[in-house]
């Protein structure tokens, strides 16, 4: 009598040693999916973490970047339920069709250059050798650097009422000329007081404010410069002078450009000290065109120039953004 052959079991369960291995470099089962929902775990955390921050910018700056872009193209006191569209009638206003706004912004327009001039020249021929002295400085280079920082992190409103003081007719200026025997230098009327004074004392305060971010940028660039590169200058026979023009100079030419950008844009936008110290006298002396932006869009009464507020603030923008455009194209052509 013959028996039917039994099936044969696999080699794992007739052994009973376990599933068998799998070959090397095959997946899991399973374990793509696991990692796509952690993954996807990952990335909706991330999501909810910046949610909060992404809806604060589209509220408070998408919005008000349109709503200001759109309001350039219009008239609007503030409190008039509706705006009156006149396209763009504002931009001809300001540039060239209005005598009342026209004049102003010219003159504006002319004392801003004359900032954007001289505040960054001045502020690198200052903040570069004071940079390079503090480098050398063998002791207590933390507290020079500290003390030279100061004016950045005291309140600007504090520091502004400190200099009117200051450049009053009888102010610190006035005595220690007068002390001095150079009594015929002082101002009578005030640094601030004089036309012809004004807008320069203007432009150093601006620079006594930008000189420590300026000079902390610089010691960092010559902080990270490879000391050979100086060690080889100095075998070669250059001395502190040669070393420092011809050697550490054109190696930190890239901060310079970032100062330089970084002034510009200040000089161009930012109208806070002139509006604490003079308020655009004497006589719109020292008017600049982020001034009178707000001058057009807080000072005149219910008048219905907000809109003319906007389309310059756009003006500046736009020139703010040429000026972006043509550094980065010098620092594309040099590298």
């Amino acid at each position: 009598m013959t028996t039917a052959p039994r099936p044969a079991l696999p080699e794992t369960a007739a052994s009973g040693r376990g599933p068998a291995p799998r070959p090397e470099g095959a997946a899991e089962p399973g374990r793509g999916k696991r990692v796509l929902n952690r993954r996807g775990y990952e990335a909706l955390s991330g999501y909810l973490f910046v949610a909060p921050a992404v809806v604060l910018f589209a509220v408070m700056g998408l919005y008000t970047v349109g709503y200001g872009f759109l309001l350039s193209f219009a008239t609007w006191n503030g409190f008039a339920p509706h705006w009156t569209w006149v396209g763009v009638q504002n931009y001809k206003d300001l540039l060239w069709q209005n005598p009342a706004y026209a004049p102003r912004l010219h003159h504006a327009a002319i004392h801003t250059l004359y900032v954007m001039i001289a505040v960054p020249l001045l502020t690198v021929l200052v903040s570069f050798p004071l940079a390079v002295l503090l480098n050398s400085a063998k002791r207590m280079q933390g507290l020079l650097r500290s003390v030279y920082f100061i004016p950045y992190v005291t309140s600007g409103i504090a520091v502004f009422f400190a200099w009117q003081y200051i450049l009053q007719p009888d102010g610190a200026i006035n005595t220690v000329l007068s002390s001095l025997g150079m009594g015929s230098l002082a101002q009578p009327q005030g640094w601030l007081g004089n036309p012809n004074t004004a807008l320069g004392t203007m432009i150093v305060v601006t620079v006594w404010g930008s000189v420590p971010v300026a000079m902390l940028l610089y010691l960092t660039g010559l902080q990270g410069i490879d000391r050979s590169v100086l060690e080889a200058a100095q075998l070669d026979g250059a001395g502190w002078w040669r070393t420092n023009v011809s050697v550490v100079w054109p190696l930190v030419k890239p901060i310079t450009s970032i100062v330089v950008l970084l002034n510009l844009r200040d000089s161009l936008q930012g109208f806070q000290t002139f509006l604490v110290m003079t308020n655009g006298g004497p006589g719109d002396h020292t008017n600049v065109l982020g001034l009178e932006a707000y001058r057009l869009a807080f000072l005149k009464d219910l008048a219905p120039t907000l809109g003319l507020a906007s389309a310059l603030g756009w003006i500046l923008f736009a020139a703010a953004l040429v000026i972006a455009l043509i550094n980065l194209r010098v620092m594309r052509s040099k590298t």
